[in-house]
């Protein structure tokens, strides 16, 4: 109990965390029937449409989970909604600042133009920020199954709203079919006008993508990252450039990026100095909570309170917000830096 009093009481920060995995239950029931979509009545039934467990296949049946989220979110009132879900949700949780991501492509079935996409999401998070004084900031999602043409459309979008709450861009998706080389054009050009970038990499193929991902479309943060180790010389760049892992102890299990929680590597890269985060990926697709994901941290990895304490400044460091954010946010974090957690049991 003292260890979970410890966890829950300490300021976090959260940097993956797609807005589409994070649909409270609740919400999505609401959502469908106020659109004729017809859900099963037994709650079990729901959940399993909306997450998985510890016996799931790989990525790619990971983000079967998404298809029901992605039919309800296409009008802006549910967008908006969500989003300010999300942000209390990290409240809630104890997270001081979060950012949220999304694909903006996915939400224009029913007529939405991209812009009101972001503008949606922007207009839900501004208002769980007001009501929660949790800090939220958007970042843009680019998928590897797109073509160049509509990832340069969220690219303009990301430009246009840059500095009015989105912070930088992404590129997910199908990893293993679609390699990062592919959209390196569009990722040039978000570089060039001073998006910050982070890229999903090394999650469902290897090394050699979080390597292209860093020489080629600028990321300055990875997405998981889980197969770093196959290149140790990869391993110094990442130290030397302090290239952040967006880590995500319970996802990676499920999508098998890490065949067992003993066996993820994310002590061997905090041991390294590498610059680890640590971060849920899809709230309610992995039954997870940032404070979840510190217990397994302790439990399975034997990190204590004050390298918890340490991820936090690392996210702090390599967040995407404005200078000014990140000073009120260490001043917040480490007031007082002589007094450090050492309860670890």
């Amino acid at each position: 109990m003292k260890m979970k009093s410890a966890i829950e009481s300490l300021p976090k920060v959260e940097l993956h965390y797609h807005l589409d995995g994070g649909l409270r239950p609740f919400t999505v029931r609401a959502l469908a029937s106020e659109a004729g979509i017809a859900l099963p009545e037994q709650e079990e039934q729901l959940l399993w449409m909306l997450r998985v467990t510890d016996h799931c296949a790989s990525l790619f049946e990971y983000l079967e989970k998404f298809q029901l989220p992605a039919a309800l979110l296409q009008t802006a009132a549910n967008l908006e909604r969500v989003a300010y879900e999300a942000v209390e949700d990290a409240a809630k949780g104890n997270v001081k600042y979060i950012e949220i991501r999304f694909a903006p492509q996915l939400h224009v079935e029913q007529g939405l133009t991209l812009a009101e996409t972001v503008s949606a999401v922007l207009t839900g998070m501004r208002a769980g920020e007001q009501a929660t004084g949790t800090i939220a900031r958007l970042i843009l999602i680019c998928l590897r199954n797109h073509s160049i043409e509509l990832n340069w459309q969220v690219l303009e979008q990301a430009s246009a709203f840059y500095g009015q709450g989105v912070v930088g861009m992404d590129l997910a998706g199908d990893e293993a079919g679609f390699p990062p080389e592919l959209h390196q054009a569009v990722f040039e050009e978000a570089h060039r006008r001073g998006i910050p970038i982070t890229i999903h990499a090394g999650e469902a193929a290897g090394a050699e993508n979080i390597r292209t991902s860093i020489a080629c479309l600028h990321a300055s943060r990875i997405g998981h990252g889980v197969r770093l180790e196959q290149d140790p010389a990869l391993v110094e760049v990442v130290r030397e450039q302090r290239i952040a892992l967006e880590m995500c102890l319970t996802s990676n299990i499920q999508t098998k990026a890490s065949p067992s929680w003993d066996a993820h590597p994310v002590r061997r890269y905090y041991d390294q100095d590498l610059t680890v985060t640590v971060n849920t990926d899809n709230a309610t697709v992995s039954n997870t909570t940032l404070n979840m994901e510190y217990e397994r941290l302790m439990h399975y990895h034997d990190f204590r309170i004050d390298e918890l304490k340490r991820m936090n400044a690392n996210a702090i460091e390599v967040c995407f917000a404005e200078e000014e954010v990140k000073r009120k946010l260490m001043r917040e974090f480490f007031a007082n830096p002589d007094q450090e957690h050492k309860d670890t049991e």
